[in-house]
């Protein structure tokens, strides 16, 4: 199964107008973001649980990463709650489950084989960093060989400068509304560039929150 497959291309998807597909387990759907692979595959997804859905245990063999977007996800090690950031290294395994039903950013089989950091962030009570304009600030998630993933926080009517991603660039807008001059995009909107890619990002009245990788697309 091959879903945007072709990391030249840039992408942009309206998630809230994309189809639920059924998984193989029951009670989990997903939303295919891009695919390389059939069950075993590189993918970025929106997966949702219905309430009392469980997983049996299974390892990622090349790593899973995982935002908690609504709703309670767990597994033997705790509960995650919305806002929870959580990364499982390769040959990491667990077993989850929902009880009461969540909604899910996952991207599958995407670490460095030397990243094993294992990785619960409460990002609603995590420390922001000034960025670099004013209006916007940082919240570092994870940093392993030049690829970094953070949430930033646009304040309304904030100007970022032009300036080009070397490793290419996925944005995954969570609050707000986020703009470059490409266009517009309203929460729950997924937009993935290029190596090289080149944009002046900005905000308007409402502001943004998005989550950020780069330097992924190499």
């Amino acid at each position: 199964m091959n879903i945007h497959s072709d990391f030249a291309e840039r992408i942009v998807l309206q998630t809230d107008a994309l189809v639920w597909q059924a998984s193989p387990q029951a009670g989990v759907m997903r939303k295919y973001l891009d695919r390389l692979g059939d069950e075993v595959a590189r993918a970025s997804s929106i997966v949702r649980y219905e309430p009392n859905t469980s997983f049996a245990q299974h390892a990622h063999d090349g790593g899973e990463e995982i935002l908690v977007l609504d709703g309670c996800f767990s597994d033997e090690k705790g509960d995650y709650s919305a806002g929870m950031y959580l990364r499982n290294p390769p040959g990491s395994q667990h077993a989850p489950f929902s009880k009461n039903g969540c909604t899910l950013f996952v991207k599958l089989r995407q670490f460095e084989r030397s990243d094993h950091q294992e990785l619960r962030i409460n990002t609603k009570a995590s420390d922001w960093y000034p960025g670099l304009v004013p209006g916007l600030s940082v919240m570092p998630l994870h940093e392993h060989q030049g690829i970094s993933t953070a949430l930033v926080r646009w304040a309304p009517n904030t100007v970022f400068n032009p300036h080009v991603h070397p490793g290419g660039e996925e944005i995954y807008v969570l609050d707000g509304v986020f703009h470059d001059e490409f266009g517009v995009y309203p929460k729950g909107s997924w937009i993935r560039s290029p190596r090289y890619s080149k944009h002046a990002p900005f905000t308007g009245s409402e502001g943004a929150l998005i989550y950020v990788k780069v330097g992924h697309l190499a």
